[in-house]
């Protein structure tokens, strides 16, 4: 008689312990990504979508992109906190730092052919002015 209460009380906590770790685990699968996240352009939501980072690392990567400035290697992610080699290994396939963007603020080179003549500067000369040599 005693035994029936404690079987029930055992079951019934494994049973509560083993919920949470199910929910946990689902959860943590992302479906596989169809490209490479740019990291220079992800927002939150898109950088969470590669495996291995969630919302703190995301939130590091936007913090460290505004104060440093454009990736310009995925390499360069090993600078956010709490990124190191083994980690950053296992999130490279989902990762890229895209094309350099065309800055548009900045004004276009000129080639020699298309620089507008100048006037040749005048130079000193030994006569008075209005002299014709």
């Amino acid at each position: 008689m005693l035994m029936r209460p404690l079987i029930f009380h055992f079951l019934s906590w494994l049973l509560v312990l083993s919920i949470p770790g199910c929910a946990a685990g689902a959860q943590s699968k992302k479906k596989p990504l169809l490209k490479p996240v740019n990291i220079n352009t992800a927002n939150f939501e898109e950088l969470q979508r590669v495996p291995g980072i969630g919302p703190k690392t995301a939130q590091r990567i936007l913090d460290t992109r505004k104060s440093v400035g454009r990736f310009r290697s995925v390499d360069e992610l090993l600078a956010v906190p709490g990124m190191g080699q083994t980690r950053l290994a296992k999130m490279r396939p989902y990762l890229t730092v895209g094309p350099e963007p065309k800055d548009k603020s900045a004004p276009p080179t000129r080639s020699p052919a298309n620089t507008p003549p100048q006037d040749k500067p005048k130079q000193p000369t030994d006569q008075p002015p209005g002299h014709l040599v």
